[in-house]
């Protein structure tokens, strides 16, 4: 399978993944669920990457997102140079849990008259990490990666978390906390 350019233009960090296998299945969970959404691409390169730090936030989904990936991936790296095979990990599944832990937002996230995103009925039922396993599964994303992006968000905290999950949650929230603590 040929991953989609606009998907490519969006995430090449899809490059990182070595599985090939893995690396088209996180593809088409994006591919899919931007199929499925009122944004686009281009959308994502301007709505804020979260709706609980008000309007004026100007860091963009996409920068989140890839500031996210960008962190894990390093710090699963340095991991591993530490750790070994004491606390192994994946890179693999690390990245690609990390490039789908929102992909769920997409459903979640509306738009409206004059562009600015909400939450919209869906995602009022359907929190992104829940939405987002769904597309993944459909799109044959394995369970380890599908564990991530059901566990990235503060719905992990009822379940034991692996390593990747556990780096993804940290890397999410530390891109994220600072932002909500100066609406204090």
């Amino acid at each position: 399978m040929k991953i989609n350019n606009d998907i490519l233009k969006l995430w090449p960090e899809l490059e990182w993944i070595q599985d090939t296998t893995l690396r088209e299945q996180t593809a088409k969970t994006w591919e899919l669920a931007l199929q499925r959404s009122v944004l686009t691409s281009e959308d994502l390169n301007t709505i804020p990457f979260t709706l609980l730090c008000g309007p004026d936030l100007k860091v963009s989904f996409m920068d989140h997102k890839r500031a996210v990936v960008h962190i894990a991936k390093e710090s699963g790296l340095k991991m591993n140079d530490f750790f070994k095979e004491e606390l192994p990990v994946n890179m693999d599944v690390l990245i690609a849990g990390a490039i789908l832990a929102d992909v769920g937002k997409l459903l979640e996230y509306e738009l409206d008259e004059h562009g600015k995103s909400y939450q919209g009925k869906y995602g009022q039922y359907l929190r992104h990490p829940f939405s987002g396993v769904s597309i993944a599964e459909e799109c044959g994303v394995p369970a380890e990666v599908c564990h991530i992006i059901a566990t990235h968000a503060g719905e992990g905290d009822m379940v034991k978390r692996t390593t990747e999950a556990y780096v993804v949650h940290h890397a999410d929230f530390m891109t994220f906390l600072p932002f909500k603590s100066r609406l204090k």
